[in-house]
């Protein structure tokens, strides 16, 4: 098995353009998340606070998947090929505990 594979030892290396694509939208969450922070202060409209709230949500749900479609593409792939079948269980698992 791989040594650096995220399913057996907890770590994962990312390839520069996948690690760029997720910090990427981790700091528009950021972001969206000081805005909401400064709409509080300026005593903004509740409405208007929690349509920026649904709108972080909906960001943060986007990391997941695509973090979620890299897992599946690499680590549970790797897994399955060397006989490792255990991670399927794994996945379904973190698959349940996202829908909630």
């Amino acid at each position: 098995m791989e040594e650096n594979n995220c399913c057996t030892s907890r770590t994962k290396h990312r390839d520069a353009g996948e690690y760029k694509e997720l910090v990427t939208r981790l700091n528009r969450v950021e972001g969206q998340v000081r805005g909401i922070k400064k709409m509080l202060e300026e005593e903004r409209y509740c409405v208007d606070i929690l349509t920026q709230v649904s709108a972080v949500q909906a960001a943060l749900n986007a990391f997941s998947k695509k973090l979620l479609v890299n897992h599946i593409h690499t680590c549970v792939v790797d897994d399955i090929q060397d006989g490792n079948v255990e991670v399927v269980d794994e996945l379904c698992d973190t698959i349940q505990k996202l829908m909630k």
